[in-house]
């Protein structure tokens, strides 16, 4: 009993500190001219329903179920980000995993930290610093689509790029 009750703090502090790092939404992050792009605009970001799209150029990875591997698709859209970075020298992003509401939350906060760490991992390998890069793992907790079918789960699954600091 006294194990499950310390499983579940660790948990739930967990869960509160990931909600911690996501106050980030009025800053921006310069770059430099070489990118085509003055800034990145954190003004419209919106940390309750982040996804890529809020930095024009770089696109959200999407994963199997219960996987953290990279297939082709998800190393052709690292690689399309990894040129975006290098293009953007000065620019840190923080890579978000996420999951389906499948699981526990333990399970799934995890499951997102591979995925992101996954997803760093490649970069790096493709040249990216590693000090440019965060991760953070929101599990089940940030869906992009509400739905119990695999339309809405397979949106669910991924790692996207937010402005970082």
């Amino acid at each position: 009993m006294l194990r499950k009750l310390a499983l579940g703090l660790v948990a739930c502090a967990m869960v509160a500190g990931c909600k911690g790092k996501q106050s980030q939404s009025d800053q921006s992050i310069e770059t430099l001219p070489t990118g085509g792009q003055a800034a990145i605009d954190t003004s419209t970001y919106n940390p309750l329903g982040s996804d890529s799209g809020q930095i024009a150029g770089l696109v959200t990875v999407h994963f199997g179920y219960d996987k953290s591997n990279l297939d082709s698709k998800a190393k052709q859209d690292i690689a399309t980000n990894v040129q975006w970075m290098k293009s953007n020298p000065a620019a840190k992003v923080q890579i978000e995993g996420h999951c389906d509401n499948r699981g526990t939350i333990e399970y799934n906060v995890a499951l997102g930290e591979r995925r992101a760490n996954a997803v760093k991992a490649y970069m790096v390998s493709l040249g990216v610093a590693a000090d440019r890069l965060s991760v953070i793992s929101y599990g089940k907790e940030k869906p992009l689509e509400s739905g119990d079918n695999e339309a809405a789960w397979a949106k669910n699954r991924r790692a996207n790029f937010v402005p970082a600091q």
